[in-house]
């Protein structure tokens, strides 16, 4: 297919040279071809073609050879865009700078992780009080371009042996490398084919994690459902690893942890990202078994600290939004338990450290911390720098002091130490960043949904900015999974916001963020909601002025990604620009691919009812590209390795896209190459990407010419 591509004219903006307005020219993008197979599936009675069913198959050379074929036709594209290196160029410059993390104390060290500025990979180091820090592990020697990361570190309790995972090309399948902390020798044979684990030590013997049998087919891309839970016993051959729990009951999410006395394993089991069963072993005698506190998945729980026979744990068991409540070892059952810090009206989140119970709220995604006495009475609460995202508070209880991190839209994270004592807190580092912060302003507004719900949206731009319709507009939004989307500041969206964009972040339903019923209202055969949600966010910043459908673009990733393929599917006359990233756009068969079936929570499933089906097949994203309708100007974009949304979601889309749009606006899809779905993809890639996106987005509101200089 082939579209006619032309320079719009530009608008006067805050990154616009002047008043500069586009010569109009032409170009021809021929897309390449994208062969038409003939499977037909049947559901219920129906039959849905799938002609591009192939793409799915990750080893074949014929994908191989489209996905070269893609990616050239989009960098073509990209290279005649006059402004794209001068976006990279700004963005490396504000990139550039020291970043730190809370220090974590192990043995007679503080561990630490820091980046130089430009480094691929964070850098662990070690610090002994009154000397120089030294490296400890640097991922960015693990491979020469920079690509494998470094993904979970644990020591033993001592701080004398550490376990740490390595992903390798942004896979989420892990290695784990076993070494002596002090001298930093290998102690011995790499663990390989972990996956969806943590790391956890029992005394200096061994440790527990969690994976998959390696499926057959693709390990890319083949179904794994069966997670078991593992204990590896120092100076044994993995293949004698001992299977914890698992091996006969199939959950397809499993994961156990040693409480911080060493005396219980607690296991959690789930078949679902939602709800699971809860496990406790008193490891005291080796002939105790695992006891089954809670046998269903109707609710999420999780043993968070353990002090003699008193455990506690954080449940939304007859709590929506969360509780603390404590229990006896020899009383387990949930009848049993006691109340320990109630549930409000706002989303708990708890950690521990200090000897204290600290509590982070989320009112209208935004934190607010009060912190607990080990007998559960109110403290204090906590005095935060500012309207943002507090995070930390969290460490060992024998800690004197602790750390915490905050931020916003507009601050960079700074780290606070914390005397728990006092309920004093002073700045310990705060990032040198080339951005004005002082320059821009973040403003909260809550907007009706097509129902009627209020629904809350944090929106951030220069101060002085007018509100004529004319902004340059990226709306992002996720919807799902419980997960919050809470003010967090990013050299990406400060690139934006110096360009004269508008960044507007819409808190969902799906989310976390007013608890399980704010999660349960877009899940399944509510899933619409959240496409309803994200509509009206757009709608209220079009009618407010901030933007206009002209410079309104839409963003999500992974299931973010599903939100803006049915959103642009749904009403393609409402933005200029959307782009997908990593999504689930299949709704019919993304349960068949690699951990997928455990998102059913969410979704449900084609296979479920008749009912589910159809509602799934009403919104899925690839069966609802239509012939001859003008979609918006579309970059897909995707990784070759990811292992956990399979990018052949994503070649589907852009392939019926590219079939059946309707008039000049591009349809691209960028796919990186050795890179998974965002954890661990080295900053250089980042960067390149988000130019790209960038520039696509930009140029396709007609803006032809910026200026990105700067000063500060």
């Amino acid at each position: 297919m082939k579209v006619k591509l032309h320079l719009k004219s530009a608008v006067l903006l805050t990154c616009l040279v002047g008043n500069t307005y586009a010569q109009k020219s032409t170009a021809t993008l021929t897309y390449p071809e994208t062969t038409k197979g003939t499977t037909i599936d049947n559901y219920f009675g129906k039959e849905v073609a799938d002609p591009y069913r192939w793409l799915e198959d990750d080893r074949s050379s014929n994908t191989e050879d489209w996905v070269k074929s893609q990616n050239k036709v989009t960098q073509g594209y990209l290279d005649h865009i006059p402004y794209r290196d001068q976006i990279k160029e700004r963005m490396t410059k504000l990139w550039n700078y020291e970043k730190y993390s809370s220090p974590t104390r192990h043995g007679d060290y503080d561990y630490f992780y820091k980046n130089d500025g430009l480094q691929n990979q964070y850098v662990l180091f070690r610090q002994k009080e009154g000397m120089e820090a030294e490296v400890f592990l640097d991922p960015n020697t693990f491979s020469e371009d920079g690509t494998t990361s470094l993904s979970d570190v644990s020591f033993t309790k001592d701080g004398k042996k550490v376990a740490y995972a390595i992903s390798e090309g942004g896979s989420d399948w892990r290695k784990v490398i076993v070494i002596d902390a002090l001298s930093k020798e290998i102690l011995e044979d790499t663990i390989k084919d972990v996956k969806f684990s943590a790391l956890s030590w029992y005394k200096n013997e061994g440790f527990y994690y969690s994976s998959y049998d390696k499926p057959d087919g693709s390990e890319l891309s083949a179904k794994t459902d069966q997670h078991k839970l593992y204990y590896h016993k120092l100076g044994t051959p993995q293949s004698s690893d001992q299977v914890i729990f698992g091996l006969d009951t199939k959950r397809r999410y499993v994961f156990g942890y040693i409480t911080e006395d060493e005396r219980y394993l607690v296991v959690n089991a789930a078949k679902s990202t939602s709800g699971n069963e809860l496990y406790i072993k008193d490891l005291g005698n080796p002939k105790n078994e695992l006891k089954c506190l809670v046998n269903n998945f109707e609710n999420d729980h999780s043993v968070i600290f353990s002090k003699g026979d008193l455990l506690y744990v954080s449940t939304n068991l007859d709590a929506p939004n969360k509780k603390v409540m404590t229990f006896e070892f020899d009383k387990p059952e949930p009848e049993n338990w006691k109340d320990f810090i109630g549930e409000t009206k706002d989303v708990l989140n708890i950690s521990t450290g200090a000897g204290y119970f600290f509590a982070e709220y989320m009112i209208d995604a935004i934190s607010k911390v009060f912190q607990y006495s080990d007998k559960g009475n109110l403290v204090r609460e906590i005095k935060l720098p500012g309207l943002g995202s507090s995070s930390g508070f969290s460490g060992k209880m024998k800690d004197k002091t602790l750390y915490f991190s905050f931020t916003n839209y507009t601050t960079p994270s700074s780290i606070y130490l914390f005397d728990p004592s006092k309920g004093s807190s002073k700045l310990f580092k705060k990032p040198e960043v080339g951005f004005k912060s002082d320059d821009y302003e973040s403003k909260q507004v809550f907007y009706a949904s097509k129902d009627g719900t209020k629904v809350p949206m944090i929106i951030t731009f220069k101060k002085g900015t007018k509100l004529d319709g004319n902004n340059p507009t990226i709306l992002y939004g996720y919807g799902g999974f419980n997960i919050s989307l809470t003010p967090t500041f990013s050299i990406v969206n400060a690139t934006w916001l110096e360009m004269g964009g508008v960044y507007a972040v819409a808190n969902l339903r799906g989310g976390g963020e007013y608890g399980k019923a704010w999660h349960e209202a877009g899940t399944q055969m509510n899933k619409q909601n959240v496409f309803d949600d994200f509509i009206a966010a757009a709608e209220y910043l079009i009618n407010e002025k901030y933007t206009s459908s002209k410079f309104l673009a839409i963003r999500g990733g992974s299931n973010g990604g599903l939100l803006v393929g049915a959103t642009m599917t749904q009403r393609p006359d409402l933005m200029q620009v959307a782009l997908p990233a990593v999504g689930v756009l299949d709704m019919l068969r993304y349960h068949t691919f690699t951990a997928g079936a455990g998102w059913g929570h969410d979704y449900g499933t084609s296979e479920q009812s008749e009912e589910m089906f159809a509602y799934l097949y009403n919104y899925s994203p690839v069966h609802n590209v239509k012939k001859d309708v003008s979609y918006p100007a579309t970059m897909v974009t995707t990784g070759d390795h990811d292992d956990r949304v399979v990018p052949a979601h994503s070649f589907k889309f852009a392939a019926e896209l590219q079939d059946k749009q309707k008039g000049d606006n591009p349809v691209l899809i960028r796919i990186e190459t050795q890179a998974g779905h965002g954890a661990g993809t080295p900053v250089s890639k980042t960067i390149d990407q988000y130019a790209d996106i960038f520039s696509f987005t930009l140029f396709n509101m007609g803006i032809t010419n910026l200026n990105t200089e700067v000063k500060n």
